[in-house]
């Protein structure tokens, strides 16, 4: 299992930044190790060893061998990805080194405190993440490319969970069955409207001369690009929902579109620049707004419908057929599925604050009073919600959690398969570990020759 949880450990690895801390954390720098063409440097694992440390760790937790062999597997890894050709989606680059960057900011308390802890302007540090972050994405679409013929019987899961340490089941909290009746604000429409007036509002403005990226600010319930002006940064058609997509890339630079609706609310959008099969916009996001009188008469429906179910006029499963307006769990008598998991069973987490809220003190069969909640995409709706079924906290076992018993029999033939690459490619590539780190105990044979 130690070996197991190494292998997993390629996939989540990452490096801050190459040669980017300051010279009093690093005194003396030098290869340690080649793969092929690409080089290892000493900075590299004493970099890694700090932002462990930086994540609560101390040094006496760190093993500078098991990250040097992080090292060289990801080397290895980018290696035959540059043989093969692979490539990386540069919007995607880009989006994750604004998210990380962010992180780190967070972390540090400001920009200005990050470009004195790195000794480097903010832009050389952007310019070491992008690098980093795009190797890292081709490491990952190799190692995906060596597992992605994987498959798995039931006769492996049932192999697996027979020979697997029964302590290294993972331990399953408290989960939830559960079904909803819900029921959007009444005079929706309405509400839409005074929602694309407003829009066309600020269109007009934006047209007139007023700046895009400062009304974004102060009006956009993106809340997450108001911040950079509305901006979005580079996208690929599939990473838009579709009439997003048809309408920023319909778009000329600086046009800015007509309101485009989507099942997060209404947009306007302005070309900023194409490039290739991408788009970077920016846009402004406005939801339907919904008065008291709306919100009130949504909860007396709903109170409506749950004297129907408490009196046995109706069953909870016939009322979620009858009047509950969610697409995706009515036909199925209201029963929800978890989207991080795709299954039935929810976990505490897995549920929005308001929805634990009101069914944590319930118990099997009950359900809810009406109470407020949020859609997939963050629109209003209320909700009772009934729980159906409760499964206490347990070990992992095949009668409850197949899928989770599925998904560790993959993992670990995935990381076998993975094994098996690399202890056959360690014998075809040029590789080179200075002495100093000889001495090391390498899950894979072959790193030193």
């Amino acid at each position: 299992m130690k070996a197991f949880r190494l292998l997993l450990s390629i996939t989540a690895f990452a490096i801050i930044s190459v040669s980017s801390f300051s010279q009093e954390n690093i005194s003396i720098d030098k290869v340690i190790a080649i793969v092929g063409n690409e080089r290892i440097l000493l900075s590299d694992v004493e970099q890694e060893l700090l932002r462990i440390k930086m994540q609560g760790s101390t040094s006496q937790n760190l093993d500078r061998c098991q990250i040097l062999e992080q090292l060289l597997m990801q080397k290895l890894l980018l290696t035959q990805a540059k043989i093969d050709s692979l490539e990386v989606n540069e919007g995607s680059v880009e989006m994750e080194v604004e998210r990380r960057l962010n992180y780190f900011i967070n972390q540090i308390g400001s920009e200005k405190a990050l470009e004195n802890y790195f000794n480097k302007p903010i832009f050389e540090i952007k310019d070491d993440l992008r690098e980093i972050i795009r190797e890292q994405q081709l490491t990952q679409q190799m190692q995906q490319k060596i597992i992605e013929k994987v498959k798995i019987t039931p006769a492996d899961v049932k192999s697996f969970y027979k020979h697997i340490p029964k302590d290294s089941l993972p331990e399953i909290p408290q989960q939830y069955v559960l079904q909803q009746i819900v029921i959007y604000p009444p005079d929706a429409e309405k509400a839409k409207l005074e929602a694309k007036e407003k829009l066309l509002e600020i269109r007009n403005r934006i047209l007139n001369g007023e700046s895009f990226t400062t009304l974004a600010a102060l009006y956009s319930e993106d809340r997450a690009s108001a911040i950079k002006g509305g901006e979005l940064g580079f996208r690929s058609r599939e990473e838009l929902v579709k009439a997003f997509a048809d309408a920023a890339f319909n778009l000329q630079k600086g046009q800015v579109s007509q309101v485009v609706e989507t099942e997060y609310g209404y947009h306007i959008i302005q070309l900023i620049e194409k490039r290739n099969n991408q788009v970077n916009v920016r846009h402004i996001l406005l939801k339907p707004q919904f008065t008291t009188d709306m919100l009130s008469r949504a909860v007396q429906k709903l109170d409506s419908i749950a004297t129907l179910i408490r009196t046995d006029s109706l069953t909870f499963d016939e009322a979620a057929l009858k009047f509950s307006q969610d697409k995706k769990t009515y036909l199925n008598k209201g029963v929800m599925i978890n989207p991080y998991t795709n299954t039935l069973f929810f976990e505490k987490e897995h549920l929005q604050p308001s929805d634990y809220y009101a069914i944590k003190d319930l118990k099997v069969g009950e359900f809810s009073e009406p109470f407020e909640s949020r859609d997939e995409h963050a629109n209003v709706v209320f909700k009772i919600i009934r729980i159906k079924q409760i499964i206490p906290k347990h070990k992992a076992n095949l009668k409850d959690d197949y899928a989770i018993i599925q998904q560790l029999t993959k993992s670990n033939k995935e990381n076998e398969t993975l094994q098996d690459w690399l202890t056959k490619k360690v014998k075809t590539i040029y590789i080179k570990v200075d002495s100093d780190f000889h001495g090391c105990k390498f899950h894979t044979k072959g790193w030193i020759k």
